[in-house]
């Protein structure tokens, strides 16, 4: 077998080789990633997540997420766009999350940012941005799979473009692939969907 491609796991079924290492990475490469996500709330999540696992291994963020969701008011945009300096004081004390000045202002400024935009509109912008699955090969190896693409660059510059912080390709694709814009479950992995349509947005009320 290449280096990279899927591997058995304890119940013989075949994943990307990164899922192996924890029993927390297992359940969230099976139940989670490259699963489709909708909904403002959730996407700013998932942003911020990201934003924050920048420069850190995913498994950091992965097993502080329930201190995350509560000490972000559940990532619900309109409650965080209104905390205050008294609230950003007690996240930069918060050891349930990751205290980076940085990335705890981005995270508060982007739900400023995206509090002003109308319903829907973080989800259609950020799966616009969704590249045919036909167009794309389907990866055999660890190998196989980009960092970065050229929707991922232009996602990047488009939430910029707008206002949002800590959104560069790189974190921009990790959000694709957490959030099933593209699937990059390896061709023999338990977890890969069958090849269909890509999956669209609903239809906004």
């Amino acid at each position: 077998m290449s280096a990279g491609e899927a591997l058995a796991g304890p119940d013989g079924a075949l994943r990307c080789p990164w899922a192996l290492s924890t029993a927390d990475y297992v359940s969230y490469h099976d139940d989670e990633w490259g699963r489709p996500v909708h909904g403002d709330d959730a996407l700013y999540e998932r942003l911020s997540l990201e934003a924050f696992q920048s420069g850190l291994s995913w498994i950091t963020i992965l097993r502080r997420r329930a201190g995350f969701r509560s000490a972000f008011a559940g990532f619900e945009i309109a409650e965080v766009a209104a905390f205050t300096d008294t609230d950003r004081e007690r996240l930069l004390a918060d050891t349930g999350i990751i205290r980076n000045r940085a990335k705890i202002d981005a995270t508060l400024a982007n739900a400023r940012v995206l509090a002003e935009w109308a319903p829907g509109d973080l989800d259609e912008l950020i799966w616009s941005h969704a590249p045919d699955p036909a167009g794309r090969p389907v990866p055999r190896t660890l190998a196989d799979v980009p960092a970065v693409t050229p929707e991922s660059t232009a996602l990047s510059k488009a939430l910029k473009k707008r206002g949002l912080r800590f959104v560069g390709p790189t974190t921009a694709y990790a959000l694709m692939q957490a959030c099933g814009l593209v699937d990059d479950h390896l061709a023999t992995c338990l977890a890969r969907r069958p090849r269909g349509p890509r999956h669209d947005p609903p239809d906004r009320p």
